[in-house]
């Protein structure tokens, strides 16, 4: 078996299990980069290049990966594809082709999920990705477990071989328990009902001295509107602060507001 290896960085050893991302004759070495790239955001660390066209390693490459240089670096490169697959026990071949073969065909999700069942398990998974300009041939996928069909615009099939390694990562790391990161919003504290009604008073003091309950045998109707609207928002504490401070400040008159200046 022919292969180059080179040491790891610890920002890919730090990494969970993964599958494989396996790039057949790449074209481009800024292809591999972008690929490489797509697949550090989304936990995938182990890259393998099957006879990449213009050798390894490539400075394009290095160049395009930016922050993704763990992979670069421990990037496995094979004289020929039955070399690369040689320890993998389940391969996936990406494809937007449907293809004339008894193969099971798995949408980016559903392989994710296939690819997490069995490494969980402890087994070696890959992905293939084929040529920028061809793709896998019929032999290739062949040699492959399964099929993941991106399901693409049928009139402009052709993508991107770093969209593809993007899409397979970014299922990859739903089905690997990753979340977005939380919101601010989330950790921020509810105004209190008490907080609420008191932002409520204030603003409906504000408005009726301002004469906008008009008429004024609409003005419960009108107050339960603005109470709605408001309650639908959700504030939480310092946003009932902030809109009571708002409304003091409109309720000043000019020479009030000259005044503190």
């Amino acid at each position: 078996m022919v292969e180059q290896r080179i040491a790891r960085r610890d920002g890919a050893g730090a990494l969970g299990p993964a599958p494989l991302f396996i790039l057949v004759e790449p074209q481009l070495g800024e292809n591999i980069g972008a690929a490489a790239r797509a697949m550090l955001n989304f936990g995938v660390s182990g890259l393998r290049l099957v006879n990449p066209r213009d050798g390894w390693p490539n400075p394009a490459a290095a160049a395009m990966a930016s922050g993704a240089a763990p992979v670069i670096d421990g990037a496995g490169v094979f004289a020929t594809l039955e070399e690369a697959l040689a320890d993998c026990q389940f391969v996936l071949a990406t494809t937007a082709r449907p293809r004339e073969m008894l193969l099971p065909v798995f949408d980016p999700a559903e392989a994710a999920a296939a690819l997490k069942a069995r490494i969980d398990r402890g087994e070696r998974c890959a992905v293939l990705f084929g040529r920028e300009r061809s793709g896998l041939t019929n032999e290739e996928v062949a040699r492959a477990d399964g099929v993941i069909s991106i399901p693409v615009n049928p009139a402009f099939a052709s993508i991107n071989l770093a969209q593809a390694a993007l899409i397979v990562g970014y299922e990859w790391a739903r089905a690997d328990g990753r979340e977005a990161f939380a919101s601010d919003l989330d950790a921020a504290a509810p105004a209190s009902r008490e907080d609420f009604e008191g932002l409520m008073a204030h603003l409906f003091a504000a408005l009726d001295e301002r004469g906008y309950f008009f008429p004024p045998e609409k003005q419960p109707i009108m107050e339960r509107n603005l109470r709605v609207a408001f309650s639908r928002a959700g504030l939480t504490e310092g946003e009932t602060r902030t809109l009571r401070g708002v409304i003091k400040a409109l309720s000043r008159q000019p020479r009030d507001r000259q005044a503190g200046e």
